[in-house]
């Protein structure tokens, strides 16, 4: 695992990377919870992003343009057959480990100023494990420059239970998805699931549903968090967002080869949709000084109905 950290809480272990402050692996009593990516080298994870933090975009930018006060930027095109740049710009970044114990670690990486984002934050990620509620993530961006930035944020865990999707069962309370062309840029303001096979706010098997999808119209829990859950007959696997994570993506993973096509269920909690930084939309701006708060984790669950 070269510089991974290992955390360990009850019958929960996770293994945290460096490369990217990568969400390697996450247990309950020896089961995966996830299906994670391995290796703690730089540029690995491949396409398939797994465990990944995303910042300070999350998702898609069309042509990797954007303008912010009045200025254009242009990112460098990270998806050539969509012409778009993905993910943000610290996914493959060596982050620096403080604080670590036994439950808890800190990551954190500076961005200086980049080409096509030269605004300087402070970038923080606190992975803590629980005994009783599994892992919670806390993920910050600090502006330590002189001028406003855009910034927002992803995660790009898949959730598993051990079985092909098609036989498992979904909770996902989302009233809301976006519309998307075949680049998965937003094609008009989200609609309404109601009537849809992307309704599953009452849990149900996925059976030949395809996702690659954004969601909004997360309705929150009585604490106030969403609860999105992944479940076989034996258990569950669910995953929380406060509301700083508006947004949700779910990719079914139709587009990975072998033992990983349709394996697990990508929920990628985002504080904005896909082309945020194009659109605006839900797009954090941050003073000089100001900061943004992101927060998810994951747990065991008995059933779809935690």
């Amino acid at each position: 695992m070269g510089d991974a950290i290992e955390l360990a809480a009850g019958e929960y272990r996770a293994i945290i990377g460096r490369n990217g402050a990568t969400l390697q692996r996450l247990t309950w009593c020896g089961g995966d919870l996830i299906w994670g990516g391995e290796s703690d080298s730089p540029g690995a994870g491949g396409e398939a992003f797994q465990g990944r933090l995303m910042a300070p975009w999350p998702n898609r930018v069309e042509k990797g343009r954007y303008t912010f006060e009045g200025t254009e930027y242009q990112l460098e095109i990270t998806e050539p057959e969509g012409g778009t740049a993905i993910h943000g710009l610290v996914h493959s970044r060596s982050w620096t480990p403080h604080d670590t114990t036994s439950t808890h670690v800190r990551l954190t990486y500076a961005l200086d100023g980049e080409p096509g984002y030269p605004f300087p934050l402070e970038l923080a990620v606190d992975y803590r494990l629980h005994p009783a509620s599994g892992l919670s993530v806390l993920a910050t961006a600090h502006n330590v420059g002189s001028t406003a930035a855009p910034y927002g944020f992803g995660a790009h865990p898949y959730l598993t239970v051990g079985m092909p999707l098609d036989e498992a069962t979904l909770h996902l309370p989302a009233r809301l998805r976006l519309p998307v062309d075949d680049r998965l840029l937003p094609t008009g303001p989200p609609q309404n699931v109601a009537g849809t096979e992307y309704d599953f706010r009452t849990p149900r098997r996925i059976g030949e549903t395809v996702f690659d999808t954004a969601f909004t119209g997360l309705r929150p829990g009585a604490e106030r968090w969403s609860w999105t859950v992944l479940s076989g007959p034996d258990h569950g696997v669910g995953l929380w967002a406060d509301s700083s994570c508006g947004w949700l993506q779910v990719y079914s993973a139709d587009g990975l080869p072998g033992a990983a096509h349709r394996g697990a269920l990508a929920v990628e909690p985002m504080t904005c949709p896909p082309n945020a930084l194009a659109s605006g939309q839900c797009l954090r701006v941050l003073g000089p000084g100001e900061h943004s708060d992101a927060r998810f984790g994951i747990r065991m669950m008995s059933s779809a109905l935690g």
